[in-house]
Order: structure tokens, then C-alpha cells, then sequence
């Protein structure tokens, strides 16, 4: 069901293939299905308009073979007519023989009525058709004259059958060519449905080969697809693999950049901090103010290359453990407690080095700055299933709202007595938006100290 809301929702999108691929269709079946119903309405018409004059022709040679004159000079018919509809009163099928200067010869179906003919007319020396009308009736005539053997009068021989039998038997055929061309229509743009969803299904897959990919269920899209399609699939893969290598050197240049920077720096902060002179002095700073810059800078780097390998998953409470384990040995002679809790199968969308450094830098704060007592949870978040929620609680002072905001500055230490380069916030939060996550920042109702939530992308 799912799956096929999801094909209707895909059809009525504005530039769809299957939408263009209906439209080509429409365009195409309408004219060729109007046309052809109005030919093949045409040659029904006439055929039944044939066979029906045919009738009338068979009815008119057997009343002129049936006449008879008489001694008197009266004219009858030897036998009856076969249809025994001109014996029953207003059946609508109807003869008559009329001459000059005598009363018409009538089926006993006119009863009372009689054919208008003009016998001054034209003679039809051949069988002539018109339309005529007898009271509420529309007749649809074929009349000849001829002149009986023995008499040298001509007599007109007519025979006549309601017209609405003939339109009728006409309308009934076209309601039938209407549904019949209607349900063919329909049955045809269902086809070409049905073969646009199949046609297109291997695009499908491809997409839910990408989304795999990108939630970290698989490394590269694998499966058979059709010829025409597997060349963009190797494509992609092909492009996934690239993506793998740049992500590899940009973390081996990350590195490296880190070593060649960091070696002059400690020399440099070493020898400046031997000596007591304002210069002395100087350097340090700056020296200090370097190397937070770089940190910050090279911890991006490591980010970015990291995040530009598609298909990452990790689980969260692995590395959970393994920062309560290390917060607990680091954090020792000060007796921090470290609690966990939570759902432990939740998946991180993501490199499993980006997510134990956030939770690294938080979960040390806390163990820092808090008063001992440090609660961590993880949960998915109730109002984005895809995203993991991430509590970080401790029983610290807390900070005010505008602490809160300096925090999360480059650098910024609000307890200069702490050991620490002031960078840790700012590379939380930047790693969570690099990846589509967020960090807030609040108070903690169970423990009294900071509340820190660290919101990424959930792995299915």
C-alpha cells in the first residue's frame, strides 16, 4: 500500500518520467481512439442502414412477386407475406399498392391509415428510398412502380418500416463501440502505467541503493539491473570509491599538517616559557592562540574528510562504554561517577572517530566542571525519528544564559584554572551541523547542573 502511494505520489509530481511517459501516451491513444471510433462508427451505421434497406428490398420483391390482377381489374396478393408483422395493427412495418383512379391496396398493419404517395410523380422504374411520416412515426420507405401483366395501369408498390428500429439497433451498437473504446482507452493507459512503473522500477532501486548507502546499511549498491541502467550504477559506485580515497588523503594530509605544525609550536612554547621577559611573554600567547587555531581548523579538516565517505554506521553504545571507561580512570583521584542509559541499539549516521569525539569533549566537561556525578542517555527523539538524542548531565554550578552563549566561541574558557584549549564546544557543535545534528545547551532537572543535548542523524 505503501508502495503504491508512493508510485501515485511520484505520478503527480510536476516533470516526472512516468507522468511525461502518461502525458506522450494520452497525447497519442486520444486522437488515434477518437478516430478510430468514429470510423469504425461510421461503418457500422452503414452496414446496419444496409441490411436494413436490404430487408425492405426483400420485402418490396416479394409484394410486387405476390400481386395478382384480378378479372375485375382489382389487384390481391396471391399469398401472404412471410413477416407476420404487416398482419398485426401499428407493428410498424407496413406495404401498400396504389393506382389512379382506385383505392389503395393496404397491409392489414395501417389499419385504418394509408401511405401517402404521389402517383402524378416521376415514375421509379427502380426501387427508390425516402423518408416519410405516418402520424407519430417516422417511416423509412422503399416504393416502386410496375405494371402487372394483362392491365396497362401502373401501379406503385411500396413497403415501409419504422425508421426508429433502424436508429434503435444504431444506438445500441454505439453505446457498445462507446464502452468498448472507453474500456480499451483505460486498459491501454493502465498498460502503459504498469510499463512505465516496471520500466522505471531499476531507478527505484538505485535510489534505495543511494539511501542504503548514505544510512550506512551498505558500503556500494550491488544487485543486477538491466543493461541500460548498470552503466550508471558502476558509475556511481565508481564515483563512491572516489569519494572513499579523497576522504582517506584528506585525513592523511589532516594528519600529517597536524605534525609538522605541532613539533615547531611545542618548541616554541617550550623555550618561551623559560624565560621570564615580556617577549617571553608574547610568545607564548601567540604561540597558545596558533595552536588553538590549529586545532580547530585541523579537527575540521579530519571532519570533513571523514564525512565525505558515504555509507558510515555506528553504533553509540559501544563508545559510550568506552568513554565511561576512560572518563572513570582519567577522573580517578576526584571519584566521578559516569552512568549510562538508554536504548543500546541505537546507530549513529556516521564515523565512529567524529562521534566519540563529540561525546569525548562533552562528557569531559562534565567530568571536569561538574560536581562528580555525571548521567549520560540516548534515546530517539520523539519529535524526529531519525534523529538520537544524546543527554549529557551533570550535578555541576551550571551556566547562565549568557555563559551558555560564550561557550560555544573559539577559544572562549570560562574556568581559565582548568587545563584545556577552549576550542571543545565549538568543535562539537560544528562536527553535529557538519553532519546535520545540533548541540543545545540547558539546565539539568535531575542532577541541578548543565544540560547538554546533543542532537545527530539516527542510522536505520
Amino acid at each position: 500500500m505503501n508502495r503504491a502511494k508512493s508510485s501515485v505520489h511520484i505520478l503527480l509530481q510536476r516533470g516526472s518520467l512516468s507522468r511525461r511517459i502518461l502525458a506522450l501516451a494520452i497525447g497519442f491513444l486520444l486522437p488515434v481512439l477518437l478516430g478510430g471510433g468514429l470510423a469504425l462508427d461510421r461503418v457500422l451505421a452503414n452496414a446496419l442502414t444496409q441490411a436494413f434497406d436490404e430487408q425492405l428490398q426483400d420485402a418490396l420483391a416479394s409484394l410486387m412477386g405476390a400481386a395478382d390482377l384480378q378479372p375485375d381489374g382489382s389487384v390481391q396478393l396471391q399469398r401472404p407475406l412471410a413477416d407476420q408483422r404487416f398482419a398485426e395493427p401499428y407493428s410498424g412495418k407496413y406495404w401498400q399498392i396504389s393506382t389512379v383512379g382506385a383505392p389503395p391496396l393496404r397491409s392489414r398493419s395501417l389499419w385504418d391509415r394509408a401511405l401517402a404517395t404521389e402517383l402524378a410523380d416521376v415514375r421509379f422504374r427502380e426501387p427508390a428510398r425516402r423518408i416519410a411520416t405516418l402520424g407519430d412515426e417516422r417511416l423509412r420507405l422503399l416504393e416502386q412502380d410496375a405494371v402487372l401483366a394483362g392491365s396497362r395501369r401502373v401501379y406503385r408498390f411500396v413497403v415501409a418500416v419504422d425508421a426508429a428500429r433502424l436508429e434503435a439497433q444504431i444506438a445500441g451498437y454505439r453505446r457498445v463501440l462507446l464502452w468498448s473504446v472507453a474500456a480499451l482507452g483505460v486498459a491501454m493507459l493502465l498498460l502503459v502505467g504498469l510499463l512505465a512503473a516496471y520500466g522505471l522500477w531499476p531507478l527505484r532501486r538505485i535510489r534505495e541503493g543511494i539511501v542504503a548507502v548514505r544510512a550506512g546499511a551498505s558500503k556500494r549498491m550491488s544487485g543486477g539491473f538491466p543493461p541500460e541502467v548498470q552503466p550508471l550504477v558502476d558509475e556511481l559506485n565508481a564515483l563512491l570509491d572516489h569519494t572513499d580515497a579523497q576522504a582517506d588523503e584528506a585525513r592523511t594530509h589532516a594528519g600529517n599538517l597536524a605534525h609538522a605544525l605541532k613539533t615547531p609550536m611545542t618548541v616554541l612554547l617550550n623555550e618561551a616559557s623559560a624565560g621570564r621577559t615580556p617577549l617571553a611573554a608574547t610568545v607564548t600567547s601567540e604561540v597558545m592562540r596558533m595552536k588553538r587555531h590549529v586545532d580547530h581548523h585541523l579537527a575540521r579538516a579530519r571532519a570533513l574528510g571523514r564525512r565525505a565517505a558515504l555509507g558510515a554506521r555506528t553504533k553509540v553504545w559501544p563508545s559510550l562504554e568506552s568513554l565511561q571507561r576512560a572518563m572513570t580512570r582519567i577522573y580517578a583521584e576526584r571519584g566521578v561517577a559516569v552512568a549510562l542509559s538508554g536504548d543500546q541499539t541505537l546507530a549513529y549516521r556516521g564515523e565512529r572517530q567524529d562521534l566519540e569525539e563529540m561525546l569525548g569533549n562533552l562528557m569531559d566537561n562534565a567530568c571536569k566542571y561538574g560536581g562528580g556525578r555525571v548521567r549520560v542517555s540516548i534515546e530517539r527523539d520523539v519529535s524526529a525519528p531519525s534523529t538520537l538524542a544524546l543527554l549529557i548531565e551533570d550535578n555541576g554550578p551550571g551556566l547562565t544564559p549568557e555563559q551558555q552563549a560564550r561557550v560555544f566561541q573559539r577559544g572562549e574558557r570560562l574556568d581559565q584554572q582548568q587545563p584545556g584549549s577552549g576550542i571543545g564546544l565549538a568543535i562539537v557543535r560544528d562536527l553535529a551541523a557538519l553532519c546535520g545534528g545540533g548541540v543545545t545547551l540547558g539546565a539539568s532537572a535531575a542532577l541541578g547542573g548543565l544540560s547538554v543535548c546533543l542532537r545527530l542523524p539516527a542510522a536505520d
